[in-house]
């Protein structure tokens, strides 16, 4: 792939409509309740609006869930307890209907995908799997970049055409997700990379790494960030250095919803920090994200704050996939329904009027 449809993309990413953000304000201040009595659900309308430029806002419904696979070269220092033939199997478990977010995603009649990105290994073809591998996984982020620019570009743009697909296809929010043995290392390195966070503030056990794993862990985030001198790099540079091939394509999926201007929901730490790299690719896209939950990853709270988001859900998940933002989906339809669907003071049905 060349770029261009990247270079588009972006070009087309717009700011949210502040003129709608405060239409949407007087209209929530309208509704029969105490105002501020529906707590983040009056945020997220309102949000919803701007995204969209009407009040009341479209339904962010039906949504789709994009996931995204790779594998990664830095599970050479075993930063994860469980072999990479584990993302395959649970590619064909996910395609099949079996995984969390495939569940998740019922639930909130969402329909997926997966998108074998970065796999070491083709996917059987199916109706839910796409196998569009840049790469057979990446290089070991810590002895020097994990990809080449051109193979971040070819990821990115993968996820931009999935995203702009799906739309294309009737999805009025984007939920991406991913799956991946050891995805949280290189999760944690563009975290550290993109705010200036620590490896040791941002590094968490992911899938249940012990603490010498930890420690492994750790350390390969910090030597991935300094082999590759990422603080002189631009925002692509650090993707390709310490990034995945899921990161770059869940990035590009971020960057399709916004310039779409529809509303991206993200899920744990993997889609926290593709989500900043789409952001320091384009400044403009992060208007356009709601952070799915808050789960116990380190690095997760950090993201979530640097983007000034506010978490749907806080249930203290941790699977991934897309599965905390699956889940996400339906209360940012009820947020939405809120404002389409409750009766207003000025009806003169419910008097606005206070005791003194």
């Amino acid at each position: 792939m060349s770029g261009e449809l990247l270079e588009g993309t972006i070009g087309r990413i717009v700011p949210v409509d502040e003129d709608a953000r405060e239409r949407a304000l007087a209209w929530q201040d309208d509704l029969t309740k105490v105002p501020g009595s529906l707590g983040d659900l009056e945020a997220f309308g309102v949000q919803l609006c701007a995204i969209s430029g009407q009040c009341p806002p479209p339904l962010p419904s039906p949504g789709f869930v994009g996931v995204f696979e790779g594998d990664h070269g830095v599970q050479a220092h075993h930063v994860s307890p469980w072999p990479q033939e584990i993302t395959y199997s649970m590619g064909v478990n996910l395609a099949g209907g079996g995984a969390s977010v495939s569940v998740l995603a019922r639930h909130a009649g969402a329909d997926y995908r997966l998108y074998n990105v970065g796999g070491l290994k083709e996917l059987p073809e199916g109706e839910r799997i796409v196998n569009c591998r840049v790469a057979a996984g990446t290089a070991d982020l810590s002895r020097g970049p994990a990809m080449t620019r051109e193979q971040a570009t070819s990821a990115l743009e993968i996820g931009v055409r999935a995203a702009l697909d799906a739309v294309d296809g009737g999805a009025r929010a984007l939920a991406p997700g991913e799956l991946g043995i050891g995805n949280t290392t290189p999760a944690a390195a563009l975290i550290a990379a993109y705010t200036g966070g620590s490896p040791e503030t941002v590094t968490g056990r992911g899938a249940g790494a012990n603490d010498e794993m930890l420690a492994r862990k750790t350390r390969a985030v910090a030597q991935g960030l300094a082999v590759n001198d990422v603080a002189s790099l631009d925002a692509l540079g650090v993707l390709a250095a310490v990034g995945g091939l899921e990161h770059a394509a869940m990035a590009g999926f971020v960057l399709g919803g916004a310039a779409a201007r529809v509303p991206v929901v993200l899920d744990g730490v993997i889609a926290v920090s593709s989500a900043l790299a789409a952001a320091a690719l384009a400044p403009e896209a992060g208007g356009y994200l709601f952070a799915g939950h808050l789960g116990a990853e380190p690095g997760l709270a950090v993201a979530i704050e640097r983007l000034g988001l506010s978490p749907i859900i806080r249930l203290g998940m941790r699977l991934g996939e897309g599965s905390g933002a699956a889940l996400a989906l339906p209360v940012l339809t009820a947020a939405a329904r809120i404002m389409r669907e409750m009766s207003h003071f000025s009806d003169g049905r419910v008097s606005a009027e206070q005791e003194s």
